[in-house]
């Protein structure tokens, strides 16, 4: 017969049984809502980081008057890059008596700042009277792509043109077999496989890295230095290895250019006083435009990644101010296109004559 206490200690062996299965299963769910909070802890960073859709853009200024002073100023540079570089390409194109390597590159910087100016100045010109000065991700990558681009194409076509000078004037005899046809059209195809691989370069260091939520850029375009600004990671080596790619090739390349014109100045000392006249004519307009461009680019990228209030004013020397000399000091300073365009101009007006009579 069996006793009360044995079935008690049955019943209580069963519930003991029973808490333990339901502990067990209490801590198997647990540990899994633990496991699913852990992943979805993991998982919210990397959402956050790629979840920038736009940025936001400070401006030169934020004052409503100079915002609208800016634009009518821009408005105007932008007018003067445009036709005055488009003047220049029809010249040299139209006429046959600049058919030589000096005007050939001339062409090809006129191209370049065309192209240059447009991957910025009408940008900031429609941003100075906008409320929100946005600009997609895509666009931002877009853009900086762009202006480095055409900025490295212009830095690689002046120094080709300072090492064309110095073999008209250093080695005249010689001047048409160094700078032949197929020699100018290889410098110039290497100078735009040059910038494109800069460009390359530089867009996928700065886009590799996360975002997360910074959209704010203080500046008017989308470069380097204020776009890494914003990333929410370690950008050391990023910053390193953007020195090296623009400020590097802006020195050599002035390095290259500053030779040039020292052999060009000791070769004048013996030639006569017109043909020195002549030359330094060229030469001077050609290191005007290198001083306007260059020095800012120093100033800019030889530099760890740091942002200065200054940044902004000294940016626009090499985005809209030397695309807008380059035509004038090439047609003010220079007699042949000055010519060219006379001879172009009368062509005109007396085939108008001929319509007409």
């Amino acid at each position: 017969m069996e006793s009360p206490f044995s079935s008690q200690k049955g019943l209580l062996i069963q519930e003991d049984l029973r808490l333990s299965k339901s502990m067990s299963w209490d801590q198997t769910q647990d540990g899994q809502r633990n496991q699913s909070h852990q992943t979805s802890i993991t998982w919210v960073p990397t959402e956050v980081a790629n979840n920038v859709t736009e940025f936001i853009f400070l401006g030169l200024s934020q004052d409503p008057g100079m915002q609208l002073m800016f634009f009518a100023l821009f408005l105007l540079f932008y007018i003067v890059i445009m036709v005055g570089n488009l003047l220049i390409l029809l010249t040299v194109f139209s006429d046959p008596r600049l058919h030589t390597p000096m005007y050939f590159f001339l062409s090809n910087l006129s191209f370049v700042d065309i192209a240059y100016a447009s991957a910025t100045t009408p940008k900031m010109i429609a941003d100075f009277i906008s409320e929100k000065k946005t600009i997609s991700y895509w666009g931002c990558v877009t853009q900086m792509f762009t202006f480095h681009f055409f900025g490295c194409a212009e830095i690689f076509v002046l120094t080709i043109m300072a090492f064309d000078r110095y073999a008209a004037i250093c080695q005249p005899l010689r001047y048409t077999t160094i700078m032949s046809a197929n020699v100018c059209i290889v410098l110039a195809s290497l100078s735009w496989l040059g910038a494109l691989g800069h460009s390359f370069v530089q867009t996928f260091l700065t886009f590799q890295l996360p975002f997360c939520n910074n959209q704010v850029i203080d500046h008017y375009v989308c470069d380097v230095h204020p776009v890494l600004n914003l990333a929410c990671a370690d950008t050391t080596l990023v910053n390193m290895l953007v020195v090296v790619n623009s400020g590097l090739i802006a020195l050599g390349c002035f390095l290259i250019l500053l030779a040039s014109y020292t052999v060009i100045l000791f070769s004048l000392r013996k030639r006569s006083s017109e043909s020195r006249r002549k030359a330094l004519s060229t030469c001077g307009s050609h290191f005007t435009v290198v001083t306007f461009f260059f020095v800012p680019c120093f100033f800019i990228y030889l530099r760890p990644s740091t942002t200065f209030p200054l940044d902004k004013a000294v940016s626009v020397f090499y985005t809209t101010i030397t695309p807008m000399l380059n035509p004038l000091i090439y047609t003010l300073r220079n007699e042949d296109v000055k010519n060219a365009m006379k001879r172009i101009w009368s062509r005109k007006v007396s085939l108008k004559e001929k319509q007409k009579g």
